[in-house]
């Protein structure tokens, strides 16, 4: 898996980017927002997005505001971003 780790291209950051709705770059990190009816339906995503990123030992930045979570996603040991990070943000949308 030495792939997961090598920066993906500025082309390759703009295609996942206009692929998937929501998702920006911003401050050299993948990041969106979601909204949810409520703090319970917030928490239940952020319980399925940890779930996830245990199973894949790539952990993103994750910020709760009431019903809005925003996750931000970078591999910090390859200081910026990679596959991991537009597989993890890729999994993430089936459970929004």
């Amino acid at each position: 898996m030495a792939r997961d780790r090598t920066k993906l291209t500025e082309g390759e950051v703009q295609a996942f980017v206009q692929s998937h709705p929501g998702w920006a770059l911003a401050g050299g990190m993948l990041k969106k927002t979601y909204g949810f009816a409520d703090f319970r339906a917030a928490m239940a995503f952020v319980n399925r997005v940890a779930d996830a990123a245990e199973a894949a030992d790539h952990h993103p930045d994750i910020d709760i505001r009431y019903n809005n979570v925003t996750l931000a996603l970078q591999t910090h040991d390859a200081a910026g971003l990679t596959a991991r990070d537009t597989a993890l943000a890729a999994q993430v949308e089936r459970f929004a």
